[in-house]
């Protein structure tokens, strides 16, 4: 198919809590996931009760004892087991940072953990409501979302709009639109509907935003920027998570898909208003082997069927994955 547009077709807590645990304890090697490629010895992988046990340490990010989690292949799951340790209910929390407690969107965890990687999450706080007035066509917010049905605010561009909004945050979870619910909504679903607005009327956001110990308040931080040291894991390999299929452990992402996924993730940004390096990610791998824009176009339509992307991005995508490729940039 040519370019063009396209669109888709029970434990008790106590034995997950560690009191006293020191935060550089990192992972533990005790879940249930192996590599799924053929070993270096040419032969498949070991059947899942023969696979080491991943375990993985975890705090609430605004204080809490440590707990121990496994056995998890994707965000829902993780947040589940971060729950079931913690007894609070899954839909509290709202996004978890890897190796930090702080709000730091450079530290968000997306599509992958490194083996030795702390995890904090983030839980819900104080809810409010805000009325902005749109004075421009941009608002200057970069949306992203925690793989489970949470919209948030990852960044916020110097002297826009919403950065005169001092009450709107970074990490900021997106409740409702105007009145209109948007929980469930994706990512590039509420960057679309924030951009429609119309220009010169006000709207209301109600949101919410992650719970705060006593010494992380601090000065509003306007968010992550894109910084090619966005490197996460101090591990040997990382736990690859995927929206759809099993979870895998990879080998540490190398120099090529390092930088492809950072000017896709950039792209991703510039033309949708949204950043996501799962997502990024993904693209990067359908387009490592395909020899032209129309057959990585027709890829993409196979593996992401639920967005609609431009042709120019697809073209700019295909350019980027290309440029890596040579080492251009």
């Amino acid at each position: 198919m040519p370019l063009g547009p396209w669109r888709k077709k029970n434990k008790s807590t106590k034995e997950h809590l560690v009191d006293n645990e020191e935060v550089s304890s990192g992972h533990a090697g005790a879940g249930s996931l192996g590599k799924s490629a053929v070993n270096g010895a040419g032969l498949p992988p070991p059947p899942a009760n023969l696979r080491p046990k991943l375990v993985f340490h975890t705090q609430l990010a605004h204080g809490s004892p440590t707990g121990r989690i496994e056995g998890f292949t994707n965000v829902k799951e993780l947040y589940a087991k971060i729950a079931e340790a913690f007894n609070i209910s899954p839909p509290e929390i709202l996004f978890c940072t890897l190796n930090t407690h702080k709000i730091d969107m450079e530290k968000l965890l997306g599509g992958q953990i490194g083996l030795e990687d702390f995890i904090f999450a983030h839980i819900k706080g104080i809810k409010k409501e805000v009325e902005v007035y749109k004075s421009e066509d941009a608002l200057g917010l970069t949306i992203t979302d925690n793989g489970a049905g949470y919209a948030f605010i990852k960044r916020i561009k110097e002297g826009s709009v919403v950065d005169k909004v001092k009450v709107i945050c970074v990490g900021d979870h997106i409740e409702c639109i105007n009145g209109r619910n948007i929980i469930g909504t994706r990512h590039y679903e509420v960057a679309r509907m924030l951009k429609e607005l119309p220009r010169d009327k006000s709207f209301t956001l109600k949101l919410v935003e992650p719970m705060k110990a006593f010494e992380m308040l601090e000065p509003r931080s306007k968010g992550a920027k894109p910084a090619s040291e966005n490197k996460i894991g101090t591990g040997r390999g990382t736990l690859r998570l995927r929206s759809k299929g099993p979870a895998t452990v990879e080998d540490e992402p190398t120099e090529f898909e390092e930088k492809a996924v950072k000017k896709v993730d950039d792209l991703l940004e510039s033309y949708m208003g949204i950043r996501d390096t799962e997502l990024a990610a993904t693209m990067v791998e359908v387009g490592r082997d395909k020899k032209n824009p129309d057959e990585f176009a027709m890829a993409l339509d196979e593996t992401l069927g639920d967005f609609a992307f431009p042709d120019e991005f697809v073209f700019d995508v295909w350019g980027a994955i290309g440029d890596a490729k040579q080492g251009r940039f």
